[in-house]
């Protein structure tokens, strides 16, 4: 799971008390977001001049979360609506890929119609995570000698307003680092750099029915 960018930010938006996601709809777009970074980063997906997202490789990358997105890149759209396009779909794939690593506990739900209750099995795992990431953003070495992947993960825990992570008074404070971290995407892609960038306000838009399903 050390670089599997989608189980990484899942466990950095776990939620120990309430044994779920801090808010199930934006951890939705964030595991979109980050299983689409780590299709560009190896080299399956780039973007035209046109700002559609193009398929370089079809073939399996043996991950049926990243799989599974890969799929869904093969119709020509841009980042914005990839990153919505079965966002419920690839989070339950998320949690169940986590399950199997033994990550996660999956409980029966308490009630017929409730949801089913995901226990991370040692919470010492996504406090390191936590601590990773808490490091970037707190380093005073430049960004571009940050993991690629802590690097990622500090911009997309900050434009998904995850609490635990980058704290209201640090997103104020950090701002200028948040948003250099955030910048490193577009030698990825321009437009996926963008998309980032705009989660906050596709975030309101999902919650409020416009997001896609």
């Amino acid at each position: 799971m050390n670089d599997d960018l989608a189980c990484l930010i899942y466990l950095l938006a776990y939620d120990d008390t309430a044994e779920r996601p801090y808010n199930r709809s934006r951890t939705q777009l964030l595991v979109r977001a980050a299983a689409l970074i780590d299709l560009t980063s190896r080299g399956r997906l780039k973007e035209d001049g046109g700002g559609t997202v193009t398929v370089s490789s079809t073939q399996p990358t043996g991950d049926p979360v990243l799989d599974g997105v890969l799929r869904d890149a093969g119709a020509g759209h841009g980042w914005k609506y990839l990153v919505r396009r079965h966002r419920k779909r690839t989070l339950t794939q998320v949690e169940d890929r986590l399950a199997a690593a033994g990550v996660l506990t999956v409980k029966a739900p308490r009630t017929h119609f409730g949801a089913r209750r995901l226990t991370v099995s040692d919470r010492s795992v996504p406090a390191a995570l936590r601590a990773r990431v808490s490091a970037a953003l707190h380093g005073d070495g430049p960004v571009t000698e940050i993991p690629a992947a802590d690097a990622t993960l500090l911009a997309l825990a900050a434009a998904g307003g995850i609490r635990r992570v980058v704290p209201r008074r640090d997103q104020k404070n950090f701002r200028a680092r948040i948003d250099a971290c955030t910048g490193l995407l577009t030698a990825l892609s321009p437009g996926l750099e963008k998309a980032v960038r705009a989660l906050p306000m596709t975030m309101i838009a999902a919650q409020g029915g416009m997001g896609g399903s």
